[in-house]
């Protein structure tokens, strides 16, 4: 193992990013003011829900995302903590180099070597906990608003509901999300929740009942680049 392969040892298989909260999406660019459309009267009957908007407008929605966030900053720390520390002593053996025979100073490096790919191996197994997590408490979110979009749903005198996402233009009188969210927020505001712990035997499972929402991916700790 050489010397420039002890400098970059680190650097190559322990690359971190920063994660962000579980909802966000990149800021989209100004767009253009939308053509006005004259609407129809609505339909009877016809109901039109958007769930993704239902849960990220609802309290318990901005309570998870903001939990999320606060999980994946504890998961860096811990992450970009041991990586301080191969980086230091990377450094520290290159420093070294000059005084050590080349029996000690390969030894040293496969050590570090392989102290660098146990972090790799634990950034993956991170990722896969706060995506876990993530999947967990949408679903839980989404088992609360069920029963309450059925509810709605009634109330309305519905014959049929859509999906917004399956609407491409539609009379705003027909749509029931802001009912939906009324009525979610005087139900639940937040519930308590951790990182899921895949490392720990006899760890159940995450995900639970399958959410009835299906949000775009979360950015979040990416796992280390492979040398």
């Amino acid at each position: 193992m050489t010397s420039k392969t002890i400098a970059g040892v680190v650097a190559a298989a322990v690359a971190l990013s920063a994660g962000s909260s579980a909802f966000a999406q990149a800021p989209a660019a100004p767009a253009a003011a939308a053509p006005q459309v004259t609407q129809g009267p609505p339909v009877p009957g016809v109901c039109i829900l958007s769930i993704e908007n239902a849960i990220g407008a609802s309290t318990v929605g901005h309570y998870v995302e903001t939990r999320m966030q606060q999980i994946v900053a504890q998961v860096n720390a811990e992450l970009n903590g041991e990586k301080t520390t191969l980086d230091t002593e990377a450094k520290a053996l290159d420093a070294q180099r000059a005084t050590l025979d080349q029996s000690t100073f390969e030894q040293r490096g496969l050590a570090l070597q392989g102290r660098a790919n146990a972090l790799q191996r634990k950034a993956q197994l991170r990722d896969r906990e706060v995506t876990a997590t993530e999947q967990k408490a949408i679903s839980r979110v989404g088992q609360e608003m069920e029963p309450l979009i059925r509810q709605v749903y009634q109330q309305r005198t519905c014959s049929v509901l859509l999906q917004r996402t399956a609407v491409v233009i539609a009379n705003p009188a027909m749509d029931i999300t802001p009912l939906v969210i009324t009525a979610l927020n005087g139900k639940i505001t937040q519930f308590a929740f951790d990182r899921e712990r895949l490392d720990q035997a006899g760890a159940a499972t995450a995900g639970g009942a399958p959410p009835i929402v299906q949000t775009p991916s979360t950015p979040r700790p990416a796992a280390p680049a492979k040398r």
